[in-house]
C-alpha cells in the first residue's frame, strides 16, 4: 500500500474545487446569478473555452494525487521489516501513472527529435568493433519496429487507430447528449437535430466539436506514444510532452492561488477605504501607491531570495525533495499574491465610495448598523462582481508572469516542471546549428492553449457581470432596429 503525499498546493488545488462546488450550489438556489451564468453558458466561444479548461484542470488535479511507492524488501534486512515498510523518496502521481503507459515516462541520453528512433546528436559508437561517429539509436523509442523504414507506416496506423478511438469518444460523447436532450421531443433523430442545429439553450455543437477535436488529438498522442516521443525529449533527456503535461499543474497553481491570495487584502483595504473616507483612506492610498512605486520584479526576487535562504538553512523540515520544491512554489504565489492586491484594491475602493451613498447602506446607518456589518452584508455581495471579473482576468496574466520569472530565474525550483523552465532552457537550444525547437514549441503551444481559453472564458463572464462592459453587435443592433421599425409600422397601422 503506497503512502499518500499531500503537498501544500494539493490541499490548495482540492480545496479551490470544494468552493467552486460550494459557488455552483449557491448559483443554482440564486436565480439572479443563475441568469447572469446562463447568458455564459449560451455564449460559444465561452463555453469552447470551458470545454479547453477543464481538460487543464482534469490534467491539474490528476497530477496532485501524489503518493510515494512501497519499496520491495530487501534480500536479508529482516531488522530493517520489523521497523516497518519503507517508501520510495521520489513522489509520484496519478498521472505519472498514466503516462508510464507510453513513452511519456522513458528517459533517453540527451535531444531527438519528434518521432525520432535516433538520437539529435552524433557520437562515437562501436560498429563491428571499430569507433564510428553517429547518431544512436534510441533506447526506448521504436522498440517494436524490425527495421527503421517501418517507421512512417508504424506512425501512420498508430495514428489511425488512436484516431479511431478518439472518434468513438466523440460519438459516445454524441449519445449521450441525444439522449440528454431526447426527454420532450419526439425521437432520437429530433433530439439529434436539435442541438446540432442549435435550437437549445446552450451551445451544444460548438462545445461537442470542441470536446471531439480535444479527444481525438489526446488518443493519437497516447496511441503514437506508446513507442514514440511525439514532441521529442529535452537535453536530459525528458520527454517534451510529459513536462508540457507536468507544467500545466504549475500553470494552473500560480493562477489561482496567487488571485486567491491577493484577495484578502485587496477586499479588506478597498472596502474600508471606500466606507470610512478620510485617515483611513489616505493611510491605505499611502500603503498600496508605495507598493506600487517599487519595481515589481524587484521585490519579488527579494521576496524569494529571502525565502530560499530559509528553505536552505532548513533542510531537516523536507522529507523529500518535491515537498521542498513544493513550498517555494507555494511560498511564490503567497508573495505574487501579497504584492500585486493593489490594482484590485483601487477598484474596490472606486465601487464602495459609489455604494456608501446609496439608499440602502444611509438607510442602515440610520437605524444604527454597526460599521463592519454593513461592510459585510451591503457592501461586500455588491462588490463580488469586480472581484470575479479581476480574478478571471488576472489568471492568465499570472500564468504568463511565472513564465517570465522562471526566465529570470527567479520562478520555481528548477525541479518543478513549468512552461518558464522549458522556455528558458530553449533560449540556448534556439541558437543551436542545428536548431532545437520542439522544446519551445511545446510549451509555446501550451502556454497558448492554456491563456487563450482562460481570456475567452474571462471576456464572457466580464461581459455578463459587468454591464457597463456590454457590446452592442452589429447583429443584435439590426434585430432591434429591424423590432422598432416593425412596432412603428403596427401603430401607425393601428392609427
Amino acid at each position: 500500500m503506497p503512502e499518500f503525499v499531500f503537498l501544500w498546493t494539493d490541499l490548495f488545488l482540492f480545496g479551490l474545487l470544494a468552493a467552486v462546488l460550494a459557488y455552483v450550489w449557491r448559483v443554482r438556489r440564486s436565480a439572479s446569478l443563475r441568469q447572469t451564468w446562463k447568458s455564459i453558458a449560451r455564449t460559444p466561444s465561452a463555453m469552447c473555452a470551458a470545454v479547453l479548461l477543464c481538460f487543464f484542470v482534469l490534467v491539474a488535479l490528476l497530477d496532485s494525487v501524489h503518493y510515494r511507492p512501497l519499496l520491495p524488501p530487501m534480500p536479508g534486512a529482516a531488522v530493517a521489516q520489523a521497523q516497518g515498510p519503507v517508501y520510495s523518496p521520489v513522489l509520484r502521481s496519478a498521472l505519472d501513472d498514466l503516462l508510464a503507459l507510453t513513452q511519456f515516462s522513458q528517459r533517453e541520453n540527451t535531444y531527438s527529435a519528434p518521432l525520432a528512433l535516433r538520437q539529435f546528436s552524433k557520437e562515437t559508437i562501436l560498429v563491428d568493433g571499430e569507433p564510428v561517429r553517429d547518431f544512436p539509436r534510441l533506447k526506448h523509442a521504436g522498440r517494436s519496429l524490425a527495421d527503421e523504414s517501418d517507421r512512417p507506416a508504424d506512425i501512420l496506423a498508430r495514428s489511425l487507430k488512436g484516431g479511431a478511438a478518439g472518434a468513438g469518444l466523440a460519438l459516445a460523447a454524441a449519445l449521450l447528449l441525444t439522449a440528454f436532450q431526447r426527454p420532450g421531443r419526439a425521437g432520437w433523430g429530433e433530439a439529434a437535430r436539435a442541438w446540432w442545429t442549435g435550437r437549445t439553450e446552450m451551445p451544444w455543437r460548438p462545445m461537442w466539436l470542441t470536446f471531439s477535436l480535444l479527444a481525438v488529438l489526446a488518443c493519437v498522442a497516447l496511441s503514437v506514444g506508446g513507442d514514440y516521443h511525439v514532441l521529442g525529449t529535452d537535453r536530459t533527456g525528458n520527454d517534451v510532452l510529459r513536462q508540457c503535461l507536468k507544467s500545466i499543474r504549475t500553470a494552473m497553481v500560480i493562477g489561482s492561488l496567487t488571485t486567491v491570495a491577493m484577495l484578502p487584502p485587496a477586499l479588506i483595504f478597498g472596502i474600508a477605504a471606500g466606507y470610512f473616507k478620510g485617515w483611513v483612506d489616505d493611510a491605505i492610498q499611502y500603503v498600496y501607491t508605495t507598493l506600487t512605486s517599487i519595481p515589481g520584479v524587484l521585490l519579488i526576487a527579494a521576496c524569494v531570495l529571502m525565502m530560499q535562504v530559509f528553505i536552505d538553512n532548513n533542510p531537516d523540515l523536507f522529507s523529500t525533495v518535491a515537498a521542498r520544491a513544493d513550498l517555494r512554489l507555494f511560498m511564490l504565489c503567497l508573495i505574487l499574491g501579497l504584492t500585486g492586491w493593489a490594482g484590485l484594491c483601487r477598484l474596490l475602493r472606486a465601487e464602495t465610495l459609489k455604494l456608501r451613498e446609496l439608499e440602502y447602506v444611509q438607510a442602515a446607518q440610520a437605524f444604527g448598523v454597526g460599521h463592519w456589518r454593513i461592510m459585510r452584508r451591503h457592501l461586500l455581495p455588491n462588490v463580488m462582481h469586480i472581484v470575479l471579473i479581476t480574478l478571471v482576468l488576472e489568471f492568465s496574466g499570472l500564468v504568463l508572469y511565472e513564465a517570465v520569472l522562471s526566465y529570470l530565474g527567479i520562478g520555481v525550483d528548477p525541479s518543478t516542471p513549468s512552461f518558464g523552465t522549458m522556455i528558458d532552457a530553449a533560449r540556448l537550444e534556439m541558437s543551436r546549428d542545428p536548431m532545437i525547437w520542439w522544446n519551445l514549441l511545446g510549451a509555446f503551444v501550451f502556454l497558448l492553449a492554456l491563456v487563450l481559453s482562460a481570456n475567452i472564458f474571462a471576456d464572457a463572464v466580464q461581459n455578463a457581470f459587468d454591464p457597463r462592459s456590454r457590446r452592442f453587435r452589429p447583429v443584435n443592433l439590426m434585430k432591434r432596429t429591424a423590432a422598432a421599425q416593425a412596432a412603428g409600422a403596427g401603430k401607425e397601422s393601428g392609427s
